[in-house]
């Protein structure tokens, strides 16, 4: 019973001693994890006809389900997530055109959208 007694004192104080700052980047959103992100491969179909396409169409969907849910928490002003709403749709918007052009992603293109799509992401899991 001793023992047990003093469990709960230690667990509550290493609880307490965890600072406040270990929580500046938020993991609780799928997009917060860039090297999960980066992995990503979507279906390819319908208006999707190129895997990169559909590995970017598949990141977009992601980061703004979550610049949504940030919202609805409130770590996002209105102003902030139209904002990081509008830039993953620019995204989206100059991938179709491109493949539409050229018929396919390149692996260039592809990596300078995964940027611009990480810049977003660090926004909405900033603390």
């Amino acid at each position: 019973m001793t023992g047990k007694a003093l469990l709960l004192p230690i667990m509550l104080a290493t609880l307490a001693a965890v600072p406040l700052s270990a929580q500046s980047l938020r993991r609780d959103y799928p997009s917060c994890d860039l090297t999960q992100q980066r992995a990503l491969k979507g279906p390819v179909g319908g208006t999707i006809r190129d895997p990169r396409q559909a590995h970017i169409a598949m990141r977009a969907d992601i980061l703004q389900a979550d610049i949504g849910t940030a919202r609805k928490a409130r770590r996002l002003s209105q102003s902030e997530a139209q904002s990081l709403w509008n830039a993953v749709a620019r995204v989206r918007h100059d991938v179709n055109r491109f493949v539409a052009k050229q018929g396919f992603l390149s692996a260039g293109e592809t990596a300078s959208y995964d940027r611009a799509l990480d810049g977003v992401a660090m926004r909405v899991c900033r603390g």
